[in-house]
């Protein structure tokens, strides 16, 4: 929704800004650094949200800017919208499909999987959705025994999906709600089933069984991003199965599979060294608050 009182309107924007800033101050304290950062803003999605949520926790407050005015490019489909003449870094990001697209004045730090550095031309950088960061930061509740439906937005309304979701056992998430409460509700299922990307990066960071599969109408660039994604955390593996295998929470229970705790392990390490490296390649960078409250 767009328009005057939309949630992309100028306003709202702001008023999200204003809101971000001020609850970084209890997790940057006076040590953090400002930084003008890109990810999608145009619709409330808990994965997109995932830029301002993490980078506070590493000290770094992202204040939202269009891609031509970022330095930092976050967690998302989002390299698409970056220029060619992007001179930032790159934390994370990903493609949105399989189309080349070269940025050779990036720094670029880490791509969420080797097919978006290898349509971008990177090389020997770190691989992994910044989302998996967030079992490290947000503590797992209790299960609650239950099969997660995590719909894409365009899912939400698909006839059976709703089937199943009325199923005893099974619980579904909204992907539009802010995004600690669709973590945490995530993060308490048995099993996840998903159509959206980051309920399965969500299922990876807490170990929980996952599957996914496809829905109508299909996503922009098909399964490219969770290829691109799988390729880095279960590579030679895939954990699609198609939806006529997954009719009954017993099927999703059956057919999930954990992502390897080793190797997310080793992609969050990497991750949070890529972060560390964020002031060696844009130089020094305004401190947090007066940086945040000046630009």
């Amino acid at each position: 929704m767009t328009g005057a009182g939309g949630y992309d309107s100028p306003l709202r924007r702001r008023l999200r800004q204003a809101r971000r800033i001020l609850q970084a101050a209890p997790v940057v304290g006076v040590r953090g650094v400002v930084v003008p950062a890109f990810w999608w803003d145009g619709h409330p999605n808990f994965g997109d949200a995932l830029t301002p949520l993490l980078l506070p926790r590493y000290g770094i407050v992202p204040l939202h800017r269009e891609p031509d005015r970022a330095r930092l490019a976050g967690v998302g489909s989002i390299i698409q919208f970056l220029p060619e003449r992007f001179d930032g870094a790159v934390w994370g990001s990903g493609s949105i499909d399989d189309a080349e697209r070269r940025l050779p004045s990036a720094h670029v730090l880490a791509v969420r999987g080797p097919l978006t550095a290898e349509r971008i031309g990177a090389e020997g950088v770190a691989y992994g959705d910044p989302g998996l960061l967030v079992g490290r930061h947000l503590k797992r509740p209790r299960s609650d025994g239950r099969v997660v439906l995590v719909a894409h937005g365009h899912h939400r309304r698909d006839e059976e999906l709703l089937r199943l979701q009325a199923a005893a056992g099974v619980r579904a998430v909204n992907v539009h709600r802010p995004a600690p409460g669709v973590l945490r509700g995530i993060a308490s299922a048995d099993a996840v089933l998903t159509t959206s990307l980051h309920g399965l990066v969500t299922a990876d960071a807490y170990g929980i069984p996952a599957v996914w599969t496809t829905r109508e109408p299909a996503l922009i660039g098909g399964d490219f991003k969770f290829r691109d994604y799988e390729a880095a955390v279960t590579p030679g593996r895939s954990r699609f199965v198609s939806f006529e295998d997954l009719r009954t929470p017993d099927d999703v229970v059956r057919r999930a599979r954990a992502a390897d705790a080793a190797r997310v392990t080793a992609l969050c390490d990497g991750l949070e060294s890529a972060l560390r490296r964020l002031p060696e390649v844009l130089g020094a960078l305004p401190r947090y608050p007066a940086g945040a409250l000046h630009r």
